[in-house]
């Protein structure tokens, strides 16, 4: 009885084996090595003794029954075509796709958007195969690779993207943490703001539909702790975005400022109409000025996550604020100190690099807790909410 790996299946490699992804029955199949060995081995030319001879010495304990077994199970499951012919027409079968890149693009696609992302990582492995010269491909698949924890082939593949659109910042950017290099000593203008000219069309449905965002009813539930019922407070929202916290922290206060790099945000932000007052500036630019006027509350809703070093910022904010005055953020808490860039291209904070950093500043620190701040590729996302009071 011959063998032959059905053509609708596709492999993709793992430290543990295979991964074996069956388009057509939308079937996805964890192999151990010997599986992924005998996947291997039936390539049509073999018959089912011929592959049991090739695998059991490579067994500590050659197991034949459990072999045979298998095979029967990888037969019923169509992972395994067999037949007692010769096998002729499959033997001649290139051992490529049966599908075209066009039909694979488009599964992919599909199985993302239901969130089958290992699938749709194997689809579009294939497909950069099929059509290596194309780098928006590569893109993809660096993407996927990324959402799946496959580190080495995100890298390698955003740097097959990169070799052909090399002023691409965010993926400068990205690549600068997936090559463990120095990182830093913040996100650069041009990440930022190409980052959220992208992102910003659909910033909203994707950060509170989709990624459950818990950080803005957290940090203003922190701010309200701390100054009670008054409402003739000025204050400061920096890397406001769209306005989703500044629309929370609106009813608290008599004025509201807002400040973000990306002119896309701001743009947003025009439209909801909490603020009143908003500037396209980087914020370090900003604290960098001489006060115009100080705030009683200086607030940064996960902007802080583009910066390494904090005393780039906490020092400079002071001179902004009122005597007193609060100065809350969220970062995402990091178990490295005291700062470290993660792959998804965020730097995460240690607590103690959060305190040091405060108490240099001459920031007292009045509430700090550990909180979830929103879920991403189905893992919560841990970060420190964190009130200081200025000098």
């Amino acid at each position: 009885m011959f063998l032959s790996r059905k053509r609708s299946v596709l492999l993709s490699p793992t430290a543990e084996g295979y991964l074996a992804y069956d388009v057509e029955l939308d079937r996805l199949h964890r192999l151990n090595p010997m599986a992924a060995l005998m996947i291997e081995l039936a390539d049509g030319q073999r018959t089912q003794d011929e592959i049991l001879a090739a695998v059991l010495p490579l067994l500590a304990q050659p197991d034949v029954a459990g072999c045979l077994q298998w095979i029967t199970q990888a037969v019923a499951q169509g992972l395994l075509v067999a037949d007692r012919s010769l096998m002729l027409e499959v033997a001649t079968l290139p051992r490529t796709s049966p599908f075209t890149a066009a039909e694979l693009i488009e599964t992919a696609a599909v199985l993302r958007n239901r969130d089958r992302v290992l699938a749709a990582f194997i689809c579009q492995q294939h497909v950069t195969e099929l059509i290596p010269d194309n780098p928006h491909q590569w893109y993809q698949l660096g993407t996927l690779a990324h959402i799946v924890g496959r580190r080495l082939e995100a890298r390698e593949a955003y740097e097959r993207y990169q070799s052909a659109f090399p002023d691409d910042a965010e993926i400068e950017h990205l690549l600068i943490a997936l090559r463990d290099e120095s990182p830093p000593q913040r996100a650069s203008d041009r990440c930022i703001e190409q980052l959220y000219a992208h992102f910003a069309s659909f910033y909203d449905q994707n950060m509170c539909g989709e990624l459950n965002y818990r950080a803005p009813e957290l940090l203003l539930s922190a701010i309200a702790q701390e100054v009670g019922s008054g409402h003739d407070l000025n204050a400061l929202d920096i890397g406001c975005g769209t306005g989703l916290f500044g629309k929370l922290l609106r009813p608290l206060v008599q004025r509201l400022v807002g400040i973000d790099l990306s002119a896309a945000m701001i743009a947003l932000a025009h439209e909801r109409g909490v603020y009143d007052q908003l500037e396209t500036v980087e914020l370090t630019a900003w604290f960098n000025r001489d006060p115009l006027e100080r705030f009683d509350v200086i607030a940064s809703c996960d902007t802080l996550i583009y910066f390494g070093d904090l005393m780039q910022v906490l020092p400079a904010a002071a001179r902004h604020l009122s005597p007193g005055g609060l100065l809350a953020f969220t970062v995402e808490r990091g178990e490295r100190f005291p700062f470290h860039l993660t792959d998804s291209g965020r730097f995460t904070h240690h607590q103690q690099h959060l305190i040091a950093v405060a108490r240099v500043a001459g920031y007292r620190i009045l509430c700090q807790t550990e909180e979830v701040l929103r879920d991403e590729y189905g893992e919560s996302v841990i970060g420190w909410v964190t009130v200081l009071q200025g000098p």
